[in-house]
C-alpha cells in the first residue's frame, strides 16, 4: 500500500530529523509573545495589494521588505546550497505542470465550480485540524473545526458550500508541526522539500509522518488498497492550492531581487503566525503545498476572482 511503503522508507530518517529539531527546541518560548514583540519591533507583514500596486516602481517594495526581515531573523540555512538547488528543480516543475496546468483550470473551470472544489477538500482536512486543536489544548477552536465539519458535510452537501462561513463560523489550519511549536520545539535549520517546497524538520515530521494518522479518510481509503482515489485526490488538491496562488506568486517572483530568499522569509513569517494563533500577518501566499496538499489559506482569492457568496 502505498502509505505504507512511503512511511517505511521515511521512518528511520524521519527519526534522526525529531533528533536534530529536539536539539534545537526552546521550551519557554512562547510564540505569541514572540510574534507580538516582533510586530511591536517593526516585524515585517508585507500587504500585497500595496505590494502589486508598486510592483511598477524600480525599488521592489517585497524584495526589500523582506530583505529587512532576513536581516532581522537568524537565517539559519546551513543547506542553502542543496536548499537551491532543489528550489531551482521544484520552480521547473511548476514551469513545465503546475503553471499550465493552472492556467487551464483558471480559465476554462468556473470559478463557482472551483470553490466547491476548494471548499469540499478543505472539509476533507477538518479532522487533522480537530486533532492538532484539542493536542494544543485548544478547545474552543476544536469545538468550531467540529462544528464547522458538521454544517458543512450535512447542510453543505459533504462540504461542497461552506455554508458555516456564511453563519460566521471561520475556518482555520492546524498541523502538527504548530503542535509541535505550540509546545516550544524550535523549527530548526531551514529545509525545501522536492516538490513540497518551503519546510523544516519540525514541520516535515509534523505534517509528513504524524499527520497521517490523523486522517480517518485516507487512511481507510490506504487499508482498502484504493491508490487511484489516492492519487486523484493528491492531484486535485495540488492543482487547487497552486492554482489559487499562482497569479500573486508570479508578482512575487517578479518583484523579489531574490525570489529564494524572499519565500524563505515569507515561510517562515507565515509558520510563526499560524503557531501564534492571533498575529495575523498580511503576506503574499507562497508555494507551500502541505504534505496532503490541503491549501493554506481558507480564505484566499481564487486566481484574482473574488468568491461570490453562497446567500447570493
Amino acid at each position: 500500500m502505498i502509505s505504507e511503503n512511503f512511511k517505511s522508507l521515511i521512518g528511520s530518517g524521519a527519526v534522526l530529523l525529531l533528533v536534530a529539531v529536539l536539539g534545537f527546541a526552546q521550551p519557554s518560548a512562547s510564540y505569541a509573545a514572540e510574534a507580538e514583540a516582533r510586530t511591536q519591533a517593526g516585524f515585517v507583514g508585507v500587504n500585497f495589494a500595496d505590494a502589486g500596486e508598486k510592483s511598477g516602481e524600480k525599488s521592489g517594495p517585497i524584495s526589500s521588505e523582506l530583505a529587512a526581515a532576513d536581516d532581522e531573523e537568524s537565517v539559519n540555512d546551513p543547506l542553502e546550497a542543496l536548499n537551491r538547488f532543489i528550489f531551482e528543480f521544484n520552480e521547473i516543475l511548476q514551469d513545465i505542470i503546475l503553471r499550465p496546468v493552472s492556467k487551464f483550470y483558471n480559465e476554462n473551470v468556473n470559478v463557482t465550480v472551483r470553490q466547491g472544489i476548494g471548499n469540499f477538500l478543505n472539509n476533507l482536512s477538518s479532522p487533522v485540524i480537530f486533532v492538532n486543536d484539542l493536542l494544543q489544548g485548544e478547545l474552543d477552536r476544536a469545538l468550531t473545526t467540529f462544528g464547522r465539519a458538521f454544517i458543512n458535510t450535512t447542510i453543505g452537501m459533504g462540504g461542497i458550500a461552506d455554508v458555516a462561513s456564511e453563519l460566521g463560523i471561520e475556518g482555520h489550519d492546524e498541523d502538527f508541526g504548530q503542535t509541535l511549536g505550540v509546545y516550544g520545539v524550535g523549527e530548526g535549520f531551514y529545509l525545501v522539500l522536492p516538490i513540497f517546497g518551503p519546510s523544516n524538520p519540525r514541520d516535515a515530521i509534523g505534517k509528513l509522518v504524524v499527520d497521517s494518522y490523523f486522517d480517518p479518510i485516507g487512511l481507510w481509503l490506504d487499508n482498502t488498497d484504493q491508490d487511484e482515489v489516492i492519487y486523484s485526490l493528491m492531484a486535485a488538491r495540488g492543482i487547487d492550492e497552486y492554482a489559487s496562488i499562482v497569479d500573486e506568486l508570479n508578482q512575487v517572483k517578479k518583484t523579489s531581487v531574490d525570489y529564494y530568499a524572499a519565500v524563505r522569509s515569507l515561510y517562515r513569517q507565515k509558520r510563526k503566525a499560524e503557531i501564534s494563533n492571533g498575529s495575523i500577518l498580511e503576506l503574499p501566499p507562497i508555494p507551500d503545498l502541505s504534505y496532503d496538499m490541503t491549501p493554506e489559506d481558507f480564505a484566499q482569492s481564487l486566481a484574482n476572482v473574488n468568491q461570490p457568496s453562497l446567500a447570493q
